[in-house]
C-alpha cells in the first residue's frame, strides 16, 4: 500500500481511521496531495471528488446529515478553504458533524508574499466548534489535537477544523507508516440528571408544544401518540419537523395568519415546549413574541436559543428522555384546548381544498399539484426562500422524510446538499428547488455520483418570488433588478451538459402528466422544470388565508 511519507499526514490518516471517520469529500489541489494519496489508497475510506469546494462542502454535510456522523472535507491551501464556509455555517446552526481539514503552507510562509496563502489558522471561529492549528512538525500534542477535533464534532454535533501545514515534497511516497500517533481514548461528558419543577407541567391548563427542524424519529410514535391524546396539549409542526398524527397541526400559518387579536390571547400557552431546531414559520415566531408562554422550555440534549425571547429553561436531555419523565407528572384536566383547535383546522383543510380548486396556474397551484403526485417512501429535500414557505401549507404522507437547510436558511447549497444525502440515503431522492436557489448552486450538477433516481423540480418564475411575498414590494426598476433579479434562464442546457433527463410545465395540464413521467422513470437523473407567471403568485397566496379561514 502506498503512504505519504510525511509524518504529519501519516497521523491524520491512523487517526481519522481508529476514529472511524470513513467518508472524504476532496477538492483537487497540491498542497493536499499528502493526504489525497492516503485516503485514496486505503479502501477503508469512501473518497469523493468534488472540484467547487462550496458545492463540496454541502455535498459533504449532505452525508453526515444522513448519517448523523462526522463527514471529512479536504483542501488544498489558500481561497480554497473560504469556500467552505457557508457550509460550515450551515452546520454550525443545524448541528450536521462536518470536519474541515485544510493543508497550509508552513508557518514560515505565512505573511511572506508565497504563492495561495492567507491566516487559515482559527478562519471559521466564530461557527466552528473546535479548531485544531497543528503545528509543522509531527508530535504527541498535535494527535490530541487532531482527536480532540473528532471527539467534540461527533458529540458536540457540528463542524470543527483541523489545519495542517506541509512542507515539500509533497508527493514523496512510502511502503509501511514511519510514524504511530498517540491514541486517546474518546472523551464522554456525563450529565447530571436534569431537575424542573413538576408543577408547572401539572397545572398547565394550556400546553403548546412546538417542534422544529429535526431529522425523522428523532422523538418516538409512542412519546407523539401520548402527548397528542392530551386534552390540555396542542401539538405544533413544520413540514421538516418529520412528525406525524391526525390530532397535530401540521400547517402552522395555515392556522395562525388569521387569528385576531383575541384569538392569539386565547391561543397564550401557560407553557411552550420546543423540541428540534430552527423553526421556518415567521408568523408563529411573532405569534410567541406578542404573547409568549408564561414558562418556555426548550428540550434539547446540546443548545437552546431564545427564539421568542422568553426562555425559562433548557433542559438537555432528549426529547423522548424528557417526554418519558413528564409522563407520571402531568395530569389530564379538564380542557377543550387540543379540541378547539384540531376543529379549527377541520374547517381550514375544508377552505384549503376549496381554494386549491378554484385558483390559476401559480406557484401555489404548482405545489398543490405536485404534493398531489409525490410518491410515498421518498425523501424530499426542500429548497430554501418561498419554496419552504409553500412546502408548508400542504399535508405530507408520513413515509416521506422531509430535510432543508434551515441552520441559516441560506439559498446556496441546497442542490449539493441534495445530491449528498442521495448517494447515502435508501430512499429516493426528489429536490424541490427555486429557480434563482438551482442556478445558484448549478455547479452542484458537477458531480460523479449522483444516483440514477435522483429528481429536481424547479419552480421557475423567472425570479427570487420570495420578494414579491415579502412587505417591502413594489414594482419598479429597481425591485425588478436587485430584489426580485428577474432573468429568462432556463435549466435545459445545464440538463443536457450533465446528462440528467429533461422535462418541462407551462400549466396545469403539463404538469400533471410531467409529473407521471418523471416519478415512473428511474434510469437516468431528472429535471422537471415548472414555469409559472410572476405576477400573480402574491395576490394568490395573500388570498389564500383569508378565503380557507
Amino acid at each position: 500500500m502506498n503512504y505519504p511519507e510525511i509524518p504529519l499526514a501519516q497521523s491524520i490518516l491512523q487517526l481519522f481511521k481508529a476514529k472511524g471517520i470513513q467518508h472524504i469529500i476532496i477538492s483537487p489541489g497540491s498542497r493536499n496531495a499528502p493526504l489525497t494519496i492516503g485516503f485514496t489508497n486505503d479502501s477503508f475510506f469512501t473518497c469523493y471528488s468534488i472540484v467547487d469546494e462550496r458545492c463540496a462542502a454541502f455535498f459533504a454535510m449532505g452525508i453526515a446529515q444522513q448519517l448523523n456522523q462526522p463527514t471529512a472535507l479536504l483542501c488544498t491551501s489558500g481561497s480554497a478553504l473560504l469556500n467552505y464556509y457557508p457550509a460550515v455555517a450551515e452546520a454550525f446552526y443545524s448541528q450536521i458533524p462536518l470536519i474541515v481539514v485544510s493543508a497550509d503552507r508552513p508557518t514560515s510562509k505565512i505573511d511572506i508574499g508565497d504563492g495561495q496563502t492567507i491566516r487559515q489558522r482559527n478562519v471559521f471561529e466564530n461557527h466552528s466548534l473546535f479548531n485544531a492549528n497543528l503545528s509543522d512538525e509531527v508530535s504527541a500534542e498535535n494527535d490530541g489535537l487532531i482527536q480532540k477535533a473528532i471527539s467534540t464534532v461527533k458529540n458536540k454535533k457540528g463542524p470543527g477544523h483541523i489545519n495542517i501545514p506541509f512542507e515539500e515534497p509533497l508527493y514523496n511516497i512510502v511502503n509501511e507508516y514511519s510514524y504511530n500517533p498517540t491514541l486517546l481514548n474518546d472523551e464522554t461528558e456525563v450529565k447530571a440528571e436534569e431537575e424542573f419543577d413538576t408543577t408547572i407541567v401539572q397545572n398547565a391548563e394550556k400546553i403548546v408544544v412546538l417542534i422544529g427542524s429535526q431529522n425523522p424519529n428523532i422523538i418516538s410514535k409512542e412519546n407523539i401518540d401520548f402527548l397528542a391524546s392530551l386534552p390540555n396539549v396542542v401539538i405544533l409542526t413544520e413540514i421538516n419537523s418529520n412528525i406525524h398524527h391526525k390530532n397535530i397541526v401540521e400547517n402552522i400559518d395555515t392556522l395562525i395568519t388569521t387569528f385576531s387579536k383575541d384569538d392569539f390571547k386565547d391561543f397564550q400557552p401557560d407553557l411552550l415546549l420546543t423540541f428540534g431546531g430552527m423553526i421556518v414559520s415567521k408568523r408563529v415566531k411573532a405569534l410567541f413574541r406578542n404573547y409568549p408562554g408564561k414558562n418556555h422550555w426548550h428540550v434539547d440534549e446540546l443548545r437552546a436559543y431564545d427564539t421568542f425571547s422568553s426562555l425559562t429553561k433548557h433542559i438537555s436531555v432528549s426529547p423522548n428522555h424528557f417526554i418519558n419523565q413528564i409522563k407520571e407528572q402531568i395530569s389530564i384536566v379538564n380542557s377543550n384546548f387540543s379540541e378547539k383547535i384540531q376543529s379549527i383546522m377541520i374547517n381550514r383543510k375544508k377552505g384549503h381544498q376549496t381554494y386549491m380548486d378554484a385558483i390559476p396556474f401559480s406557484d401555489l397551484k404548482s405545489f398543490h399539484i405536485i404534493w398531489n403526485n409525490l410518491p410515498k417512501n421518498i425523501q424530499l429535500q426542500i429548497s430554501n426562500s418561498a419554496v419552504i414557505r409553500y412546502a408548508q401549507l400542504f399535508e405530507t404522507d408520513k413515509s416521506i422524510d422531509v430535510y432543508c437547510n434551515r441552520g441559516t436558511s441560506g439559498i446556496d447549497g441546497s442542490t449539493s446538499t441534495a445530491i449528498g444525502a442521495a448517494v447515502i440515503s435508501s430512499k429516493p431522492t426528489v429536490l424541490i428547488s427555486g429557480d434563482i436557489s438551482f442556478f445558484y448552486d448549478s455547479n452542484a450538477l458537477w458531480n460523479n455520483y449522483i444516483p440514477r433516481n435522483f429528481k429536481i423540480i424547479i419552480i421557475n418564475n423567472s425570479g427570487g418570488g420570495i420578494f414579491r411575498i415579502l412587505p417591502g414590494h413594489v414594482e419598479n426598476k429597481t425591485f425588478n433588478t436587485f430584489f426580485e433579479t428577474e432573468h429568462n434562464l432556463t435549466a435545459e442546457h445545464l440538463a443536457k451538459m450533465y446528462q440528467f433527463n429533461y422535462l418541462t410545465a407551462h400549466n396545469e395540464e403539463e404538469l400533471n402528466l410531467a409529473l407521471k413521467l418523471l416519478f415512473s422513470q428511474n434510469d437516468q437523473p431528472q429535471i422537471l422544470e415548472v414555469f409559472t407567471p410572476s405576477k400573480i403568485n402574491r395576490d394568490l397566496l395573500r388570498n389564500y388565508f383569508t378565503s380557507i379561514s
